[in-house]
């Protein structure tokens, strides 16, 4: 809770991975892969529950024994699927909550913090006056092009540094924060005024490949010494 208002965390749990086989449910550091995101949830304070909507026996035994925070919605027939839109999904969590702000994020994000996760709930909340939603992004300081060679963030011919470029911001899907009113007007995480929050790189990995699951493990192994 925070500031008296119940905040629920949103974590999508599919049995299938298609393209990292078994990816939820693989070693990463020594657990599987979504018990580090679960652990993540459950060390901050604001966060009063967190809801898994799967379609998994294991996860649907084996999590609410990670936090008592856990809470699993079993996925019905018409929600499952690898093509099934993932708003339908926390459209249905939200009907089995009363929760007043919903954070979401998957369990693709290992790396993320508790601390972060904090960080962001309190930046909604002071930004919430003027903006009606969150997302996590990373920030560019890099020169672009459209695919007709127009430049976007730039003049070619004056070539600042790109440091000095204004950056161009990437949706992660690390990090969504949203309250039940907003969610329930634009039927989607983000609302008509979001709010950027640009989270730190190594946080913001999110494994979608065999590559990118790899390279987590050694930022994972980096973060440790570099905290030792």
């Amino acid at each position: 809770m925070i500031h008296n208002r119940a905040v629920a965390a949103l974590v999508p749990i599919k049995d299938h991975s298609e393209r990292v086989a078994g990816k939820n449910f693989r070693g990463f550091c020594g657990k599987p892969l979504y018990h580090h995101i679960v652990h993540t949830l459950d060390k901050v304070y604001a966060v009063d529950e967190i809801l898994i909507n799967t379609d998994s026996p294991r996860v649907a035994l084996e999590a609410p024994k990670l936090s008592r925070k856990v809470r699993v919605i079993e996925r019905p027939d018409e929600l499952k699927g690898d093509f099934v839109s993932t708003n339908k999904l926390f459209a249905y969590d939200l009907e089995q909550s009363n929760a007043d702000i919903y954070v979401q994020t998957h369990a693709t994000n290992p790396l993320l913090r508790a601390e972060t996760i904090a960080k962001v709930l309190s930046k909604f909340l002071e930004e919430e006056p003027t903006h009606d939603s969150l997302f996590t992004v990373n920030a560019f300081y890099s020169r672009f092009y459209r695919t007709t060679g127009e430049a976007v963030n730039h003049k070619p011919a004056e070539l600042i540094r790109t440091q000095d470029l204004d950056p161009m911001y990437e949706e992660n899907s690390t990090l969504y924060v949203f309250t039940k009113e907003s969610f329930a007007k634009h039927e989607q995480r983000i609302g008509d005024t979001p709010y950027m929050y640009v989270t730190p790189p190594i946080e913001s990995t999110d494994i979608d490949d065999e590559f990118t699951f790899r390279l987590a493990e050694m930022l994972a192994m980096y973060a440790r010494q570099s905290e030792d």
